[in-house]
């Protein structure tokens, strides 16, 4: 009698040991991998948006060709952000929870992010924050499920001014002309912060931060003309950056002042021959189609021809991180499925991006496993014109590398500006091609 009760236990428990593992172990493989990706593709901001649209077709369908990931094809459903932001959440969580999306890219707006990353980690989906740049949107919050396949405005802003102060350490007066959301009132505490404690006698002469989608800068370009500032900083992006470079060009602008756009790669092809020579512009990693490091790398030299015949147009750096963050989801689910022995849960896979070292288009990324933020060197130059392009191209590019311009896994970013010193500058360094 004892015998059999004890040998009805151990049968007990082994089968709940059974249990419990099996939940530990991989998940059911499904039919198609659904991957949501939010992008602007209406509005101003889809002169940026559609291009990275275009760009995760293209990956998805050479990826698609090759039998998708370990045999599961992927299945791309496209949001439009430029609907705003109650309709984007709405789509976001019909997305997960009826659609059954596994994997979120979300998305360009820091806005956005801010917005969409808490209900990514309540819905317990991955989400990956493919372009937007607002530290805020990750730091200090512990997520689980959310991380960021790129640098942050932190990294962009500090590695901004050290550029600056490299290339054209003399200038006694700034003003920065932004959009008024978070992006461009975050990126300019950021950029004025290490600014003013780097260069404390230079004199911020105007703060101009016109709305989100505006169609007309004629009440800013004459204010700067009236006080004729030795640079005019915007980290505007997309159709606002374009708009008001034209404007500002037509009243003469341009030739007044020193204009240096750290986002302004995006809008090169756009503008034309709008930009004079010696403007300067930074590229949001090191993402430029001519960088010297890889103009002649495979990759990316096959990527840049085939974007260029199905677009018509170059790629901008929303297609380098479209394409960076296609690329951190791959990495992540090959090992993920290494270590689960099979397809992985969301937990799994969620695991498998801390401290994941991936390659995009240009130079390999990792995302840092304390907090889930990616390490992204980061490009500037100088416009010249060049016979081959009707548009400005990039000459004296010039690098600066992450770390020394990234805020440390868990530090708060205002403190840590604090200690941002002159060698900063000495991390900027020429390009130098392969």
């Amino acid at each position: 009698m004892f015998r059999r009760v004890a040998i009805r236990a151990s049968l007990l428990a082994a089968f709940s040991c059974s249990l419990l593992a099996t939940g530990a172990q991989a998940a059911d493989k499904p039919a198609e991998l659904k991957v949501g990706i939010t992008t602007f593709m209406s509005g101003s901001a889809s002169v940026f948006g559609v291009p990275a649209k275009a760009a995760a077709e293209m990956y998805i369908d050479s990826l698609n060709a090759k039998g998708g990931i370990d045999g599961v094809k992927v299945r791309p459903i496209f949001i439009d952000e430029g609907v705003g932001g109650d309709r984007l959440l709405s789509e976001y969580r019909r997305v997960v929870q009826e659609e059954r999306a596994e994997l979120m890219l979300a998305s360009i707006s820091s806005g956005n992010c801010n917005t969409l990353a808490p209900v990514a980690e309540d819905l317990k989906v991955v989400n990956l924050m493919w372009d937007c740049g607002t530290e805020k949107a990750l730091e200090g919050h512990g997520y689980k499920y959310v991380f960021r396949p790129q640098a942050n405005a932190v990294t962009e802003m500090v590695a901004a001014v050290a550029y600056l102060l490299k290339v054209n350490p003399d200038f006694k007066t700034i003003a920065v002309v932004n959009q008024d959301y978070a992006w461009g009132r975050d990126s300019w505490d950021i950029f004025r912060t290490v600014l003013t404690q780097l260069k404390p006698d230079v004199k911020v002469v105007a703060e101009l931060f016109p709305k989100f989608g505006a169609p007309d800068f004629s009440a800013e370009v004459s204010r700067l003309q009236v006080l004729r500032p030795d640079v005019v900083l915007s980290t505007s992006w997309g159709g606002d950056l374009d708009t008001f470079v034209r404007q500002a060009s037509q009243r003469g602008l341009l030739r007044t002042s020193k204009f240096y756009l750290p986002l302004g790669e995006s809008s090169l092809e756009r503008l034309g021959q709008t930009l004079p020579d010696g403007v300067l512009i930074g590229a949001r990693g090191d993402h430029y189609f001519l960088e010297p490091r890889y103009v002649n790398d495979e990759k990316h030299k096959t990527f840049v021809a085939n974007f260029k015949e199905k677009t018509g147009s170059y790629p901008i750096y929303s297609v380098y991180h479209m394409i960076q963050s296609l690329d951190a989801m791959t990495a992540a689910y090959e090992k993920a499925i290494k270590a689960a022995g099979g397809w992985p849960t969301e937990e799994q896979l969620a695991d498998a991006f801390r401290g994941l070292e991936f390659r995009g288009l240009t130079s390999s990324v990792t995302i840092r496993p304390e907090d889930g933020q990616g390490l992204e060197d980061q490009l500037f130059g100088m416009t010249t014109s060049h016979p081959d392009y009707k548009f400005k191209v990039l000459k004296d590019v010039m690098i600066v590398p992450a770390a020394p311009v990234t805020t440390p896994p868990g530090q708060h970013t205002p403190d840590w500006l604090k200690t941002v010193n002159a060698s900063i500058i000495d991390a900027v360094q020429p390009a130098q091609a392969q």
